[in-house]
């Protein structure tokens, strides 16, 4: 299967960045959140992606036209293209990954670009989907085999996001303590992590203001089609400086949750 990864937006809540960067290039440890979630994909052997570009789409076609050289050594005779030479062959944690980037528009909705961006996708094929700002350690393997398990059209990922505050602990009047950002109540909300077969594009239209989440999804729902996988673990997404300060926080600390790699190095 491939991956697709919605680029597009132009992430209007981290101003700090995207003023000079799409979000997806907004680095966490030294490395662009778009890097992050390929390499969750990777990790379960997922690693042909369908970047739908938007705002600030040509840099990140410049991240990958320039990907290799930023992270190997290479010789080069001035003057003479045809001399570049790169060293450590197969050295590269990322070889063989195939990227197809495609411009679906500066200013679509999701579902536009889900739908522009189809015509990479194989006639019969199943793919998968999610957002460019989200990080989590959900297990790819495991959420593919419960899409195949209940045979349904689409499977969205639920999740309980941890909430935007600390909360007190209480007794009466008194406070015991403090705990640091629990995970809101019961309510499950989508963590983006699709499972789709081919069949759902018929609910997306190319029209700029097709809005995945909306019609589509809704319609999806009420037609059966629509399964939701619970995850348990760890999901952030990141909207805001404060959210980017959470996770850069967690990589400088050696402890990011969502780097599911790491740990198995």
């Amino acid at each position: 299967m491939k991956a697709m990864i919605l680029c597009g937006g132009q992430g209007t809540r981290l101003r700090e960045f995207t003023e000079v960067l799409p979000k997806p290039l907004v680095e966490v440890g030294g490395r662009p959140i778009l890097w992050h979630i390929m390499k969750l994909y990777a990790h379960y052997g997922v690693d042909e992606f369908i970047l739908c570009l938007g705002y600030k789409g040509n840099l990140i076609r410049q991240y990958f036209l320039n990907y290799e050289a930023m992270e190997r050594d290479f010789t080069i005779e001035v003057g003479k293209k045809d001399s570049l030479h790169f060293h450590g062959e197969g050295d590269l944690e990322e070889l063989g990954w195939k990227v197809t980037l495609v411009n679906t528009g500066e200013h679509s909705m999701t579902g536009a670009r889900v739908k522009r961006a189809s015509r990479y996708l194989g006639d019969d094929e199943r793919f998968l989907l999610t957002y460019g700002d989200g990080v989590s350690n959900i297990d790819i393997q495991d959420l593919t085999h419960f899409h195949q398990w209940h045979g349904k059209m689409a499977t969205v990922t639920g999740v309980r996001p941890p909430s935007r505050f600390g909360e007190m602990v209480t007794s009466g009047i008194a406070v015991k303590g403090f705990q640091e950002k629990p995970q809101i109540g019961a309510a499950t909300v989508s963590g983006g992590y699709f499972v789709l077969e081919r069949e759902f594009l018929n609910y997306l239209s190319e029209d700029a203001d097709c809005i995945m989440e909306r019609t589509p999804l809704e319609t999806c729902a009420s037609d059966g089609q629509l399964a939701v996988y619970q995850h348990q673990g760890f999901w952030y997404a990141m909207d805001t400086i404060r959210d980017w300060n959470v996770l850069e926080n967690m990589w400088q600390k050696g402890d990011p949750s969502w780097a599911v790699w790491k740990k198995a190095a």
